[in-house]
């Protein structure tokens, strides 16, 4: 793990990573690790996930999901938050083989030691956001412009 960051109990849910440093806006953290599933294989061992809040599983293209809950790193500890300082970025990989395309969390805006690390999950569900679905979805983060659930909202199309 990198020696800017550390994982610790957070305010907002379970365990956090925060940052040990000062760091500056538009650098990569830390790649998002796992064991990469086909969408197929991910439905199967962990539902469809509208119901479960499981994010541990990160969508990484149309082919493949990646499990942090095998192979995983301090990524999967990154919370949600409203009022991100960072991003997930998906990297496609110069070969064109889905399969090692990668995701790495970089800073959006200086982050200051101390602060606690996060990201929009950018949660869309293909069910109705009831108000049960969003106590299940629930954010946490506390930002002044906090939406109250990590679900985003239905495209209209």
């Amino acid at each position: 793990m990198p020696r800017r960051l550390a994982l610790r109990r957070s305010p907002i849910h379970g365990l956090g990573v925060f940052a040990r440093v000062d760091l500056p806006a538009g650098i990569a953290l830390i790649e998002y690790r796992g064991r990469r599933l086909r969408h197929r294989q991910a439905d199967e061992r962990y539902g469809d996930g509208c119901e479960s809040g499981h994010t541990f599983l990160f969508t990484l293209n149309e082919h493949y999901v990646i499990d942090a809950n095998v192979g995983g790193n301090w990524a999967r500890f990154i919370n949600h938050g409203c009022e991100p300082n960072c991003r997930a970025v998906v990297v496609e990989h110069p070969s064109g083989d889905p399969r090692r395309d990668r995701v790495i969390i970089e800073t959006i805006r200086p982050i200051r030691a101390g602060e606690e690390l996060c990201y929009d999950y950018g949660i869309v569900l293909p069910v109705r956001h009831t108000a049960r679905m969003k106590r299940i979805w629930a954010c946490r983060c506390g930002a002044a412009s906090c939406t109250g659930t990590m679900l985003k909202p239905k495209r209209r199309g």
